[in-house]
C-alpha cells in the first residue's frame, strides 16, 4: 500500500506474526491428523496381534502382563541328579592331574540338555527344619555307597526309609558336638560373635557346618562330585548351606579376605604339594585375623601315625613342611590340642615385607590379577597380600549380630557405593520382605529352608530374613559390580556365578 503521494507504508510487524502463527497452527493440525491416522492403524494392528496371542497366553487379570506358554520334556531317570557343569559322564574328557576333571566344566551348546530334571523315584517332600538336620528320606538321596563306607565312622546310618545323621565324622567319631566344643576352647572368638562365617573344605555330609548353625556361625560346606557321590546333596537335603566345588587349578568363587574361619577335617587335600597353591588359596579367601583349623594328618602325628599307614619320620617331615609354609605366608600357630591345630592369619602387614626378597618363597603376587577375581581364574603359587587398611581385618568388624546392619568400609570400593546407599538398600529390603511374605506366606515357616538370591547387591534380602528358619545363598554375577565382599563383611555368605 502506498500513501497518496506514492510513498509505501512502512511494513506492519503484527501482520507478519499473525501469518507465521497461522502457518504453524495449520502444520500442527495436519501433523496431528496424520498421527491420528497412523496411531489408529497401529493400535488396530497391535490389537489384532494381542488377540491372536490370547489363545496361548496366560494372564492373572484383565490388562496384566501376557506371557507365552512353553513346555519341556522330562529328562530320563538317569539324570535325576544331573549337574551339567560337574557331570561325571564328561570326566574322561579332562585330565587327572590335580583332579582337574572334578572342576567346573560346562558342556558346549550342542551338548546342553533342554529337559526337566526328574526327582528320584519315590521322592517325598523333604523333612522340615530343624528335624531335617538329623534325618532325611532315603529315597530323596538314594546313595548306598557312602552309607556302607562311612557307617563305622557314624557319618550316616540307614534306618528303614530314612538316613539318620548321628553327627559323626572321621576325626570326630564321638560326635561333632564334642569336637566343636573342643574347638571353641581353642578359639574363644567362636563364642562371642567375632567369628561368623566359615568354609569347610571336604565337608562330608556337612555335620560340622550343621552344628555351627546352632552356635551362630554360618558355614559354606564345600565338596566335589567324587566317590562319596552326593556330599553336597546330603547337606542341602538336611537344610545346611553347601556348594559343589574343589580346590584344584582354579580359584574358589569367593572374594579375597572374606571368611572368618576355614576348616579341614581329614579332607585329604595335599596342602604342601604343587608349591602350596591350595593353602595359598585358603590364605586368599581368609580375612586377616581369621583362623585356619586342621584336624587329621599330620596333626598329632606323634600319637596317630600308626593308623595312617606311614612312618613317624614321614609325618614329622610333613608337619614341619606345613608349619614352614604357613609361617612363610604370615600365619602363626594360635592353639593346638589333641587332633586339632589352629593357625591365625596375621593382621600386621609388616610380615609380608619379607616377600620383597627375590629368594623368598612363595613370592608376593604382582598386580596382574585382581585379588577378588575368582571366576575361572587360575590358581597362582604366590601370596595375595591383604590391604594394609583395617577394613578387612576380623578385629575391625562389629561382632555378630550388630555386624549385619553396619555399613562395611568396603562398600566405598564399589562404584556408587556409600554408607547412605547401604542403609537405603537395607531399609528397602525390610519393606520388600514383608510384601514377599504376603505373596508367599511359606516364607518364614518351616516350608522354606534353602533359598538363593540370584542377583544380590549387598545381601539385603538375606538380612531381612535373618530371623526366619532359612538361609540364603547370595549370588553376585561375575560380570556385575563386585559387591560380594560387602555381603561377607556383614556376616552373610554368597558366591560368584555367571548365569
Amino acid at each position: 500500500m502506498k500513501h497518496k503521494d506514492g510513498k509505501p507504508y512502512p511494513p506492519n510487524k503484527n501482520s507478519k506474526k499473525i501469518q507465521v502463527t497461522l502457518i504453524v497452527v495449520v502444520l500442527c493440525g495436519f501433523s496431528f491428523y496424520l498421527g491420528g491416522i497412523f496411531c489408529s492403524e497401529k493400535d488396530t494392528y497391535a490389537t489384532k496381534e494381542v488377540n491372536r496371542e490370547d489363545e496361548t497366553s496366560i494372564g492373572n487379570s484383565a490388562g496384566s502382563l501376557q506371557t507365552r506358554g512353553n513346555s519341556f520334556t522330562e529328562c530320563s531317570a538317569d539324570y535325576q541328579d544331573y549337574t551339567p557343569c560337574t557331570d561325571p559322564r564328561r570326566w574322561k574328557k579332562y585330565g587327572l592331574h590335580r583332579l582337574t576333571f572334578m572342576e567346573r566344566h560346562c558342556p558346549p551348546n550342542f551338548e546342553r540338555k533342554e529337559c526337566l530334571v526328574p526327582p528320584p523315584d519315590g521322592y517325598k517332600v523333604p523333612i522340615r527344619w530343624p528335624k531335617s538336620k538329623n534325618e532325611c528320606w532315603y529315597r530323596n538321596v538314594p546313595y548306598d555307597w557312602i552309607n556302607k563306607q562311612k557307617s563305622n565312622q557314624h557319618w550316616l546310618v540307614k534306618e528303614g526309609e530314612k538316613f539318620i545323621f548321628p553327627g559323626g565324622g572321621t576325626m570326630f567319631p564321638n560326635g561333632v558336638g564334642k569336637y566343636v566344643d573342643l574347638m571353641e576352647d581353642l578359639i574363644p572368638e567362636m563364642k562371642d560373635g567375632t567369628v561368623r562365617t566359615a568354609i569347610d573344605t571336604g565337608c562330608g555330609v556337612a555335620s560340622w557346618g550343621g552344628d555351627l548353625l546352632d552356635r551362630g556361625i554360618l558355614t559354606v560346606s564345600l565338596a566335589p562330585r567324587d566317590n562319596h557321590e552326593a556330599q553336597v546333596q546330603f547337606a542341602l537335603e538336611r537344610g545346611i548351606p553347601a556348594v559343589l566345588g574343589i580346590i584344584s587349578t582354579q580359584r574358589l568363587p569367593f572374594p579375597s579376605n572374606s571368611f572368618d574361619m576355614a576348616h579341614c577335617s581329614r579332607c585329604l587335600i595335599p596342602w604342601t604339594e604343587f608349591g602350596g597353591v591350595y593353602l595359598l588359596e585358603v590364605h586368599r579367601i581368609l580375612r586377616p585375623g581369621g583362623f585356619w583349623v586342621l584336624s587329621g594328618p599330620p596333626v598329632n602325628y606323634e600319637n596317630r601315625w600308626r593308623g595312617w599307614n606311614t612312618t613317624i619320620e614321614e609325618q614329622r617331615s610333613d608337619y614341619e613342611k606345613l608349619q614352614d609354609l604357613l609361617t612363610s605366608m604370615c600365619f602363626k600357630l594360635y592353639n593346638k590340642k589333641d587332633d586339632i591345630a589352629v593357625w591365625q592369619k596375621l593382621t600386621d602387614n609388616s610380615c609380608y615385607k619379607k616377600l620383597d626378597n627375590s629368594d623368598s618363597y612363595p613370592p608376593k603376587c604382582d598386580d596382574g590379577t585382581e585379588p577378588d577375581s575368582a571366576w575361572y581364574t587360575p590358581l597362582r603359587p604366590c601370596v595375595v597380600v591383604p590391604p594394609a587398611t583395617r577394613k578387612v581385618k576380623l578385629n575391625a568388624l562389629a561382632k555378630w549380630p550388630e555386624r549385619l546392619h553396619v555399613a562395611p568400609e568396603r562398600v566405598s570400593d564399589i562404584r556408587g557405593g556409600s554408607e547412605g546407599a547401604f542403609k537405603h538398600d537395607d531399609s528397602k529390603w525390610k519393606v520388600r520382605a514383608k510384601h514377599y511374605k504376603k505373596l508367599l506366606p511359606a516364607i518364614g515357616s518351616d516350608k522354606v529352608r534353602n533359598v538363593m538370591d540370584m542377583n544380590t547387591l549387598y545381601g539385603g534380602f538375606a538380612a531381612a530374613l535373618v530371623e526366619d528358619p532359612l538361609w540364603v545363598m547370595n549370588v553376585v554375577s561375575s560380570y556385575a559390580a563386585n559387591t560380594l565382599p560387602v555381603v561377607f563383611d556383614r556376616g552373610l555368605i554368597g558366591t560368584f556365578h555367571d548365569w
